[in-house]
């Protein structure tokens, strides 16, 4: 008998298809428990609201682009929808070891300037797993594919124990924000991240905010005076702040899907379809591992879906070699939302799933499980597809409604800020300096920065800084910033960057305009340019542009008059603008003197 079938109490394997085929005689599926909590850590309102915060604020990353939700999307069942290629062990792209993870920050070393990663560059690095999904993580002890994110939490500054059990969400909420590929430069520490939160302003470079979190940040509190309204004092901590982004998700409970309300009497609520999909399911093998009613039993297996040493999963964890390529049974709900399926996102179609584990699950049969191939009846697969699709989605999660509402992020915006516009000019063999410009200009972004790659390795180079639109792709009296030398050797091998911590007063401008000038006697004057970064300052701060488009017209006199009328219309017409952005003199009013600074820009009365 094998480890696995011992470890579940399973008679020999021969019995299990038979047994689990008497559904009538099986006892009703239980609802979906509600999740547990640690002592520790009890649940709270002003704690919930502070987590989702936190799990949404973008600037709990290094160069505030990627937020926990970034990866982890509701609609897309608490997946990431962005799907990029990573190369694998070979670091080769295009061959069979590749995996489909999530793309994270540009590399930077310690002290947060762009560094050259042997494989992505200066791309957005990608995780070398897909993401799993945040919802329903609660019910794990243990967290992430491998299970690395322990149930016993230890407070990250300290070491100390802070949750003796059921702590899992703490310690997978904490990896992410030190991972330097994920959400961190090298090196980064939670001194950093403390001083960063304690100066911020929350969820400043989001919009379309959650009524929830729009009602907390009502009175403009700082994040100390959150942190003080969840826990009773301002300090910021990581152990706080696991504390608060776990607790938001153990309020992710995804207990009203279409199998939720069958199982509660509500004969109408699967199609016939859907219905014949969950009896063929739970006549199958399939649920030992995804049992109801969170249709997952959270243990570790190997589906032989890759060769071990590409990645061995568990085994990276405990050491046991009986861990080798094992990886955690994700939960069915809400599976029809994601995009990719397996640790290494390979699949993209439940179709394909369905077929892998009839065919192809012996492909790499080291340590592979015992209850694979698992076959479906042919003519039944499309009802269990439906089944997986329709009637394991909680409509809430599908239309990210309270508690699975979100915010906007600033990276989904249509109109990217910075933007690049023209006025390259090449360098040595023709190759142009390419401006990175990626972090988001708003205030107290202390982490602001831009860089420049492919430029001439070892040359000086200069940022030129202008609050002037360019004219014919020529800056208007920029100041100059610089020299820097430019790290790598030869053309198009030069890196740089240059660091501009944004306080309030570098915020006096609405508009600024950046461009690298690396010295280069190949350049025509001796001088080659990237393109001209154009940074929309955060909050928006132009009089004139009401409706956000960066641009100052007939559009804006329609916008401020709605301003006037209805705030409320205006900020859902306007979702780029900040809310309260018809105040044009900061003083929380929407009166008059806003209307007499508005008719300034745009009509020119003095």
């Amino acid at each position: 008998m094998s480890d696995f079938l011992r470890s579940r109490g399973w008679i020999p394997f021969i019995l299990i298809w038979s047994l689990a085929g008497i559904v009538q005689g099986q006892p009703p599926p239980q609802p979906l428990p509600p999740p547990p909590v640690p002592p520790e850590n009890p649940i709270t309102e002003p704690k919930r609201v502070l987590g989702k915060m936190l799990f949404w604020d973008e600037q709990l990353s290094s160069d505030n682009t990627i937020s926990c939700g970034t990866c982890h999307r509701p609609g897309r069942g608490g997946a990431d929808p962005r799907i990029a290629r990573h190369p694998g062990n070979d670091s080769l792209l295009n061959t069979p070891d590749d995996v489909f993870g999530s793309p994270g920050v540009i590399r930077s070393d310690a002290i947060n300037r762009y560094l050259r990663d042997p494989v992505f560059g200066l791309l957005p690095q990608i995780t070398p797993r897909a993401a799993n999904p945040a919802i329903t993580a609660m019910y794990a002890p243990d967290l992430f594919w491998d299970g690395r994110a322990r149930t016993t939490f230890l407070n990250p500054e300290t070491g100390v124990v802070s949750i003796a059990t059921g702590g899992g969400l703490e310690s997978q909420a904490v990896g992410p924000i030190l991972s330097s590929v994920e959400m961190a430069h090298d090196g980064r520490t939670w001194s950093q991240v403390i001083q960063k939160l304690s100066i911020v302003e929350p969820m400043i470079l989001a919009s379309n905010l959650p009524a929830d979190v729009a009602e907390a940040l009502d009175n403009q509190p700082s994040y100390p005076d959150l942190f003080e309204a969840a826990f009773g004092d301002p300090a910021i901590t990581a152990e706080r702040i696991g504390f608060a982004i776990a607790t938001y998700e153990r309020t992710l409970v995804p207990n009203q899907t279409p199998w939720d309300r069958f199982i509660a009497g509500d004969a109408g609520a699967m199609t016939p379809g859907q219905v014949q999909g969950w009896n063929t399911l739970r006549a199958s093998p399939c649920v030992i591992c995804h049992a109801p009613p969170l249709f997952s039993d959270n243990t570790f297996q190997n589906l032989g879906l890759r060769p071990v040493p590409e990645d061995r999963g568990r085994q990276n964890v405990t050491g046991l070699p009986g861990d080798r390529g094992r990886f955690k049974t994700p939960t069915l709900r809400n599976v029809g939302l994601k995009p990719t399926f397996m640790h290494t996102g390979v699949f993209t179609a439940l179709n394909q799933v369905i077929a892998f584990y009839a065919n192809g699950a012996a492909q790499f049969p080291d340590n592979k499980s015992p209850l694979l191939p698992i076959a479906l009846p042919p003519q039944a697969v499309p009802a269990v597809i439906d089944f997986m699709a329709n009637g394991l989605t909680d409509p809430r999660v599908a239309a990210e409604t309270f508690p699975f509402d979100r915010p906007t992020l600033h990276t989904e915006r249509p109109q990217p800020n910075p933007s690049l516009l023209g006025g390259a000019v090449p360098g040595s063999n023709g190759i142009v300096p390419l401006m990175i410009a990626v972090s988001p200009p708003n205030r107290w972004n202390i982490d602001f920065k831009i860089g420049v790659t492919a430029a001439l390795g070892g040359a000086e180079a200069f940022v030129a800084f202008s609050t002037v639109p360019p004219v014919g792709g020529q800056l208007i009296n920029p100041t100059l910033h610089g020299p820097m030398q430019l790290s790598g050797v030869g053309p198009g091998n030069g890196v740089g960057t240059w660091q501009w911590p944004i306080d309030q007063a570098a915020v006096e401008n609405c508009d600024v305009y950046l461009q690298w000038l690396v010295t280069d006697p190949a350049a025509a004057g001796g001088i080659a340019r990237s393109r001209i970064a154009h940074l929309r300052m955060i909050p928006y701060l132009c009089a004139g542009d009401m409706n956000c488009d960066g641009n100052t017209d007939a559009l804006d006199i329609q916008a401020m008059v709605l301003a006037l009328m209805d705030p409320t219309v205006y900020a859902a017409s306007y979702p780029d603008c900040n809310p309260a952005h018809g105040d044009l003199n900061g003083d929380n009013l929407l009166n008059l003197v806003d209307v007499g600074l508005f008719a300034q820009e745009v009509v020119g009365l003095p």
